[in-house]
């Protein structure tokens, strides 16, 4: 792959997953990437594919200095831009495009009020133009009361190419999305590692696959992310607003704790010292040729070691296996029916792994591709949307420093 650093010294750490960093617009020609400057303020970056171009930085909404505040993006089918940030714990705001298939102009930023409380905004369009973000929501820092380690997912929807929105509780009578609220471990935070967008077709619907861990205080007491445990795979599908097992079962359109316990779970894990937030934060969602999911996670051992695993789903249950040691996994692409190459983050550069399922499913083959030519740190990856070459992932480079008001020397890099 070739490398291209569109904008340099300019990117503060960011929290963001492996979800909607940037896209291609096949009727504009152009590329649009979204990422975060000093502050956290967020920018986009456009690349003309005609001329092979790229614009000038535009700052489209402020960061407040957070690094859960950076922006992802979709485009409406109208055309629009819209770029989504959620400032922590408190708002979801949308910044929209002036004009259809640009960036050009002034930007307007909007309050989605239904989406109060959230962090983590993963929105995504389907295939009718209906527009979904998915976001976690600090219920404490609404109602002052909730324990802090409650922490659930909601999402809001438009149907009008993001001018107006309604929340889970308006379209379906349930407030949450993914509720797990009364857990004697204290577990009730939801950290979705990624959501994935298929399309109907070869029998099955539209739907969006997602992987989850837990998180909260554990025996500790109502502490905020002082643990991890679990994996959890759901699909949802939004003709119908309902969340669904590997195993297609339907269990309904919000899932609590009893739901996920007897039919979401991929693995077990245990509360774990000293290394506490094990599985990761970030974890990998696909499918396979013949539509079944498989995820991609890390855990880091009481030694501190990083260790990468896979799970796929047999028709019956969920395979499981090691595939690799010291590999900090970021995102990944489907390059064949059943072959998916990985984005990985070493200590300098970006390098590549191959994923390849065998027969069974459950047999996947792991190994390494390829370093790409990046001469820093990078902190995040993101394979874009509908992507067309020389323009296929776009890096984050890692900054000096943990305090992003402070610090803001990444690069921003593109691969294709």
């Amino acid at each position: 792959m070739s490398v291209m650093t569109p904008a340099s010294n300019v990117a503060s750490r960011s929290d963001r997953r492996p979800v909607a960093g940037g896209l291609y617009d096949a009727v504009a020609e152009t590329t649009f990437i979204t990422w975060g400057g000093r502050n956290q303020d967020n920018y986009i970056q456009a690349y003309d594919h005609r001329t092979g171009t790229w614009s000038a930085p535009v700052l489209v909404g402020a960061g407040g200095g957070d690094s859960h505040n950076y922006p992802t993006i979709v485009q409406a089918h109208d055309g629009h831009l819209l770029v989504f940030r959620g400032l922590h714990n408190r708002e979801l705001v949308v910044a929209r495009s002036p004009q259809p298939h640009s960036i050009a102009g002034q930007w307007t930023s909007t309050v989605i009020a239904e989406g109060d409380g959230a962090t983590y905004p993963m929105p995504f369009v389907t295939a009718d133009g209906s527009i979904f973000v998915f976001v976690r929501e600090t219920t404490r820092d609404l109602d002052h009361v909730t324990p802090t380690d409650t922490r659930p997912m909601k999402y809001v929807r438009s149907t009008d190419n993001g001018l107006t929105w309604q929340n889970t509780l308006a379209l379906t009578g349930t407030k949450y999305a993914i509720a797990p609220w009364t857990r004697t471990d204290n577990m009730n935070e939801i950290y979705i590692g990624q959501l994935r967008y298929e399309p109907a077709g070869s029998g099955r619907p539209e739907r969006i696959h997602i992987v989850y861990t837990l998180a909260g205080g554990g025996p500790e007491g109502h502490l905020h992310d002082r643990y991890h445990r679990n994996i959890y795979y759901t699909y949802f599908t939004p003709s119908d607003l309902r969340f669904h097992s590997a195993a297609g079962a339907d269990v309904g359109v919000s899932i609590d704790d009893d739901d996920q316990e007897a039919h979401l779970k991929v693995v077990h894990t245990e509360l774990q010292q000293p290394n506490p937030r094990t599985p990761d934060y970030i974890s990998l969602v696909g499918y396979s040729r013949n539509g079944k999911p498989f995820v991609v996670w890390m855990t880091t051992d009481v030694s501190g070691v990083l260790h990468t695993h896979t799970a796929s789903w047999t028709s019956e249950t969920w395979a499981a296996q090691e595939v690799a040691a010291g590999v900090r996994v970021r995102d990944m692409e489907q390059i064949e029916p059943q072959t998916w190459r990985v984005y990985s983050t070493p200590s300098v550069g970006v390098d590549t792994y191959l994923l390849r399922g065998g027969t069974p499913d459950a047999d996947w083959v792991w190994r390494y591709e390829s370093s790409l030519d990046i001469p820093r740190a990078v902190g995040r990856i993101e394979v874009i949307g509908g992507f067309r070459d020389p323009l296929r992932i776009l890096a984050t480079g890692a900054s000096s420093g943990r305090d992003v008001g402070d610090f803001y020397d990444g690069d921003i890099y593109v691969a294709g």
